[in-house]
């Protein structure tokens, strides 16, 4: 069975990989998983702040917090997709045991020619997603975009104008003929978000905010 989630990456602190993955409720969660036995570990993060939060009752002794800390750096910035399971020794450890997958009546944006699109174009040489210059990117159009010009005008929300922008860059490097619905859209920014929530569209929604600063209401 497949479940949205980054690669695995293989931790120094103890013998164990780590992956982030989608979670059915909603934001992502790391798991840990040891490779000298068949124990493993969850923590969720916060959308909000993207810290780590305990999921479950964790045993120090076998999943240090060294070691979260040091699966959450190497698989930030790490785009999902849909994986296979992983097997160590003859246990199957992507069961839902304790993380949910995403449900399947939801829309797998990692699917798309758009989110696709986004991974390939500003992917790093390690697989990361360069959010700085993705920022950029969208940020240099906006700033020349008249629509985005008169959506501020019109005292358009943050979301509206971030939709729109997102929206109009994924159809461009997607070469896609249309663009898709604000209902996906917000989908797209979700996944993108989870990813890494500290920085996904952080600078993006900074510039919109000075543009709206900008236009005080009269």
């Amino acid at each position: 069975m497949n479940i949205i989630r980054t690669k695995a990456v293989e931790l120094t602190t103890i013998p164990a990989i780590a992956y982030k993955q989608k979670l059915a409720s909603g934001g992502a969660g790391i798991k840990i998983l040891r490779i000298d036995g068949d124990q493993s570990a969850v923590c969720t993060i916060d959308k909000r702040t993207g810290e780590m939060l305990d999921y479950g009752i964790i045993d120090e002794s076998l999943f240090p917090l060294e070691a979260f800390d040091e699966a959450f750096d190497l698989t930030s910035s790490l785009p999902y997709s849909a994986r296979g399971s992983i097997r160590l020794t003859s246990v199957q450890i992507d069961d839902l045991d304790v993380v949910e997958e995403a449900p399947i009546e939801q829309t797998d944006m990692t699917l798309s020619p758009e989110y696709q699109a986004i991974i390939d174009r500003y992917g790093d040489e390690e697989g990361k997603i360069n959010y700085a210059l993705m920022n950029k990117d969208f940020i240099q159009f906006a700033a020349k975009s008249k629509v985005v010009a008169d959506m501020v005008g019109q005292r358009a929300s943050q979301d509206e104008i971030l939709t729109f922008i997102v929206k109009s860059r994924a159809t461009f490097i997607s070469n896609r003929k249309e663009s898709l619905d604000d209902a996906l859209v917000a989908l797209l920014i979700e996944t993108l978000d989870e990813i890494d929530p500290r920085s996904a569209f952080k600078e993006l929604k900074a510039h919109i905010k000075r543009m709206q600063a900008k236009n005080p209401k009269r």
